[in-house]
């Protein structure tokens, strides 16, 4: 298997259901992530770690919002921007302790990183992402009116902001994540699917729109070269039938069964469709393997013993 990976954390691996999402739960929850990462750089991968930034976003818009009748506002990709700061701030202190710890001398770095949609994608025209805090129907409803927000509701929890979600085009700092990676250094980037930017006027411009993480961490694994593509979730196997008396684990699944397992609606887009898509992407441009599967069964999935892989075709 090819020794450089790309492995893309959810950002509910660093605040965890249940929890007030602490800057000490955070950091010890990123202790547990770390350690898993680790496990695979001493087994002799060369590492570039992506990571969701969901919830940390949410809280990044409430405290804006809170404070906004003497601040003045935060747009969405600024947000994502300090998101990515914070969080990478974590992994670098923690996961180069941890490396440290195991006698292992590699640099941690962060690269904020700015992704290129297109203007033009018709996710544009079709709010779909949630993001913030839920609001009553009377909150929303006014934010809608005098923000301009798009809105929908959450029959069980209430009303939330929607914003686009446009599939990534180009990574704008891949060049960067390249060289520090030839310079032996574990790398950090396009946290929370990175910042999203359109090319306007021969620069860049940030727009308000969310890219899906694991769409952009693909990118990135394809645009590296990386042979092995891990996505983390919460479970330690895809299944057909999910949440069924007739729930089935898959061990291996190639691109074309996994085509058709997703026409035949076995992986719903809000859970695990983005990542099997992303996975079949992955393979289709050039990659090799994908492994799906729970941090705390890495390594075991590693060695073929759990986890959900994808690969191009059996021999």
């Amino acid at each position: 298997m090819d020794k450089l990976a790309v492995v893309a954390i959810g950002g509910n691996s660093l605040t965890r259901p249940g929890q007030r999402g602490t800057i000490p739960e955070q950091f010890e929850n990123t202790r547990a992530t770390s350690a898993v990462i680790a496990d695979m750089i001493a087994r002799g991968h060369e590492v570039v770690l992506t990571h969701g930034n969901g919830p940390q976003v949410g809280n990044i818009l409430l405290r804006a919002e809170m404070a906004s009748s003497v601040l003045p506002p935060l747009p969405l990709d600024t947000c994502g921007a300090d998101s990515q700061g914070g969080i990478g701030y974590m992994l670098q202190q923690v996961l180069g302790t941890e490396l440290r710890r195991r006698a292992i001398e590699k640099d941690v770095v962060t690269v904020l990183t700015q992704v290129v949609v297109d203007p033009n994608d018709p996710a544009f025209d079709e709010p779909s992402k949630p993001i913030g805090p839920f609001y009553s129907e009377e909150d929303v409803k006014r934010r809608r009116d005098e923000q301009g927000w798009a809105v929908m509701e959450d029959a069980s929890r209430g009303w939330r902001r929607v914003v686009p979600s446009p599939m990534p085009v180009r990574i704008v700092e891949v060049g960067a994540i390249r060289a520090l990676l030839s310079a032996g250094c574990v790398v950090i980037g396009v946290g929370g699917g990175g910042i999203p930017v359109v090319e306007s006027d021969g620069g860049l411009r940030g727009v308000e729109a969310v890219i899906d993480k694991d769409h952009a961490s693909r990118l990135l694994a394809n645009q590296i070269g990386a042979g092995l593509f891990v996505i983390s979730t919460d479970v330690p196997q895809v299944a057909l039938h999910y949440g069924t008396d007739r729930e089935t684990a898959i061990d291996e699944m190639t691109v074309e069964e996994a085509e058709r397992y997703h026409r035949e609606g076995h992986f719903p887009p809000g859970s695990m469709g983005p990542k099997v898509l992303a996975g079949i992407d992955f393979i289709r441009n050039g990659g090799g393997t994908v492994i799906i599967t729970n941090p705390g069964s890495l390594g075991r999935a590693l060695d073929g013993e759990t986890g959900t892989r994808i690969i191009r075709e059996r021999e």
